[in-house]
């Protein structure tokens, strides 16, 4: 249920600010003596609960240090101190992004797919902290439209580090990407050829090709991918038009859930190859696309290694660049939303802990909650993901007990449309009350990215940390690096 020990909090809350290292009346000792000692947490030196943090970016919010729980639960007492001085909208969801997480799957991929270059799909996650990092560790950017490219050309990366990942694009963003230095562009049918050639001749175009995506959640195959029976012809029409092909490209869809689907896709890819020779392209890239979930990380990785060294000859891959698209690899965990109990419905009698009657009949409790599918969980929605809640206080505590008697439940969003579910049915303490948080894992990916401000409700800010485990130094020490540059 609680995934620390901690204290009751009988005490008055009473947060330390960014510029003060005085005392924290609600046990702060105990918090990160407690959170140190936790084998769950892995905490290394002191976590720094008081920490001003660090303006690294002056137009970005303060980098803090420590264990992401720690900010976790740091954000419910100044939510409570806020409450208490009356300050509207106090209690507001937020989340803690922990960018050593990034950085721990960077490394993952470099040990896992050396050979392959990430181009980060910048569309999962925008996030300002996030594309600073991921610049700074020098990966690529997948974008897929004008504003993602001139964001990620404002950190200062070379236009030569982005691939347009968009096979359908409006003539004016082509036109836009021609003018900004970004050459190399998808592209899956003539008429985009045609575009190309108006608004952006000197483009480096990659085929995408049509693979099997029905092992992942979200296929784009219905909306993306040329037919290997088609390619002969595509590539005849870039001949024509002389447009420079360099490679060919594919995407098993977002979430996949089957790894063993690259080695299919990496076969098509070969024959687009030799189609490609056949047209008189001399192919020099292969975009493997994304769909790589941390959970299969290494299974993918494995699957793509042999599928790449089966098709392509040691001689083959001497000239050929291969790149990737990952997206909720490098976020999904990375991002953990805290939000309050706004407001509950249950039975006026007092009822039976969970019986069997109440689960045939669903949940007899509804917690609603200040962020929903029309804010950060519109990954319900879109992204096909099913989120689990956990209690991150209750009634002034921190701990929840392992003997707590749990119950059915369902969780809701703050709006006034019904859809707006986030839970149907889950099990949380019967003793849950107005006022008391919830946290959700796993946030970081198709999230924030597609958050609307639907009925008036805010999108939910993000508090920053560097984490207090590995990675954390060498996280600030590469953000430093790169805002000197």
């Amino acid at each position: 249920m609680s995934r620390v020990q901690t204290f009751p909090a009988s005490a008055p809350i009473n947060v330390v600010s960014r510029n003060s290292n005085e005392g924290v009346p609600w046990a702060t000792s105990a918090l990160v003596d407690t959170l140190s000692s936790s084998p769950t947490l892995r905490l290394t030196g002191t976590p720094t609960i008081t920490s001003t943090g660090e303006d690294i970016f002056p137009s970005l919010p303060p980098l803090l240090h420590g264990h992401p729980d720690i900010h976790l639960r740091n954000g419910v007492m100044n939510a409570a101190r806020l409450a208490d001085a009356n300050e509207p909208d106090a209690e507001r969801a937020f989340f803690v992004g922990d960018l050593s997480q990034v950085y721990r799957q960077h490394l993952r991929w470099q040990a896992c797919l050396p050979g392959v270059e990430p181009f980060y799909a910048v569309k999962c996650n925008p996030d300002p902290y996030v594309l600073h990092l991921l610049a700074a560790l020098g990966t690529g950017f997948d974008c897929a439209s004008n504003q993602e490219i001139a964001q990620v050309l404002a950190l200062g990366v070379s236009p030569t580090r982005i691939i347009f990942a968009n096979p359908c694009k409006a003539v004016s963003f082509v036109r836009n990407a021609c003018t900004r230095g970004v050459d190399m562009m998808t592209f899956d049918n003539a008429d985009e050829l045609y575009k190309v050639a108006r608004a952006h001749p000197r483009a480096k175009l990659v085929l995408r090709i049509l693979t099997d995506d029905t092992k992942s959640l979200c296929q784009l195959g219905i909306k993306f991918g040329a037919p290997l029976d088609t390619v002969p012809g595509l590539l005849a029409k870039a001949r024509e038009l002389e447009l420079d092909v360099i490679g060919v490209s594919f995407h098993v869809g977002s979430g996949c859930y089957d790894p063993s689907v690259y080695t299919d896709a990496i076969r098509r890819a070969r024959q687009a190859f030799d189609m490609g020779a056949a047209a008189g392209y001399a192919f020099s890239l292969l975009d493997v696309g994304g769909g790589f979930e941390d959970a299969l990380f290494e299974q993918a990785a494995t699957f793509l290694t042999e599928a790449i060294a089966l098709y392509f000859s040691d001689a083959d891959r001497q000239g050929i660049r291969i790149i990737a698209e990952p997206g909720r690899f490098y976020v999904s965990k990375a991002f953990t939303l805290a939000a309050t109990i706004i407001a509950r419905r249950a039975p006026l009698a007092p009822s039976p802990t969970t019986t069997t009657a109440e689960e045939d009949d669903g949940p007899s409790v509804m917690y609603y909650i200040n962020d929903g599918v029309y804010g950060a969980f519109n990954c319900i929605l879109f992204d096909h993901q099913v989120v689990h809640p956990y209690v991150l206080s209750m009634g002034n505590s921190f701990h929840v007990s392992e003997t707590e008697p749990v119950g059915a439940a369902s969780v809701w969003g703050p709006t006034c449309d019904s859809i707006d579910c986030v839970c149907v049915n889950t099990r949380l303490p019967s003793a849950l009350r107005v006022g008391d948080w919830l946290a959700f894992d796993h946030m970081g990916a198709y999230t924030l990215c597609a958050a609307s401000q639907f009925n008036g409700f805010e999108v939910s800010r993000v508090v920053y940390t560097t984490g207090g485990g590995v990675g954390a130094a060498e996280v600030r020490g590469a953000l430093a690096r790169f805002a000197a540059m």
